[in-house]
């Protein structure tokens, strides 16, 4: 089943979508986050949807403005991919190969829930980059609250799924790294999400021997196909990176995790360090990039110019003073 996230006449709302694209809105829901933080979980979710499906009808998709499909409290956002590892580290810093490190467990940031876009939101530039990049991503939704789960009851833990672009500008993030923190405003501007949460039991008939999807992914820059991957080459499952995830914490309804960048162009970033060169160019205002996932759907972002940064000092080198 699918779940959108829309606003029509000056109304935010949730709904249902059929099969040709017709908006059942789920009675007195406006936040899909809030009803999972409500307890419903996957059960409770297809439930809402098979009234609302057997309601009267609302607007087509094409007649609205989609939204994020929910306003997540938390994104994380994991690094599965080695083939994208080792294409972003010649790109960076011309290393080859993926640090040993990488495999021991499926690391990841947290990145800005503030600064989540609708999937055919147009997204502004970074204040002060130039070399702006997007990453095509399938992201997971928690549906229930655990801790230090383990992956097979991780399992009941995502409610369904979701395409996520994580937009980046690789030069700041690659000066704000050299600190040995970050990333921080190379990732702070804009996060894709689209175009609709499509629940788990929706997707299991993609899901190999060895409990990875097996989604096509493509990525296209004006039209122009640079990325194709399989969602299944990721080297953790979603469920393992939501057991990673609780471990000594909680994960709440409304989470979202990332499964980090697809590798076979998945990003430009990539194809620089496989080329040797910024081929395709950086991302500028006016283009448009598309990111398709098989069996959840396309978003599409045009690039627009971004606000002038703010002027801010160097830090101050002070005396060290004592009491």
């Amino acid at each position: 089943m699918r779940f959108a996230t829309y606003e029509y006449r000056d109304r935010r709302q949730v709904a249902a979508v059929d099969e040709d694209g017709t908006l059942h809105p789920l009675p007195g829901v406006g936040s899909l986050t809030g009803l999972l933080a409500g307890g419903c979980g996957l059960p409770g979710l297809l439930d809402a949807g098979s009234a609302a499906l057997g309601a009267p009808a609302g607007p087509h998709v094409r007649d609205v403005r989609l939204l994020p499909p929910l306003q997540p409290p938390t994104v994380r956002d994991f690094v599965t991919f080695e083939e994208h590892v080792e294409g972003v580290r010649r790109s960076v810093d011309g290393a080859a190969g993926v640090p040993e490190q990488w495999y021991a467990a499926p690391t990841f940031y947290f990145t800005n829930p503030y600064a989540v876009y609708g999937p055919y939101d147009d997204i502004p530039v970074p204040p002060g980059s130039r070399l702006l990049d997007f990453e095509l991503e399938v992201a997971a939704v928690v549906g229930q609250e655990g801790r230090d789960l383990t992956p097979e009851q991780a399992r009941d833990h995502i409610v369904g799924y979701t395409v996520l672009n994580d937009w980046s500008a690789r030069d700041l993030q690659s000066a704000e790294m050299r600190v040995g923190l970050g990333p921080c405003k190379g990732k702070d501007t804009a996060t894709t999400l689209g175009p609709w949460l499509v629940t788990a039991d929706e997707l299991e008939e993609h899901r190999d021997a060895d409990g990875f999807l097996r989604l096509a992914l493509t990525a296209s820059v004006n039209g122009e196909v640079v990325g194709k991957d399989l969602l299944s080459n990721m080297s953790w499952t979603f469920e393992e990176m939501v057991a990673h995830a609780s471990r000594g914490t909680v994960v709440r309804p409304g989470d979202v995790l990332g499964s980090g960048t697809c590798g076979n162009g998945g990003c430009l970033a990539e194809l620089w360090g496989r080329r040797g060169e910024q081929d395709p160019a950086p991302l500028r205002p006016g283009d448009t990039v598309a990111l398709t996932v098989e069996g959840i759907g396309t978003v599409s972002n045009t690039v627009v110019p971004g606000s002038v940064p703010v002027p801010l000092p160097p830090a101050r080198r002070r005396p060290r003073e004592r009491p």
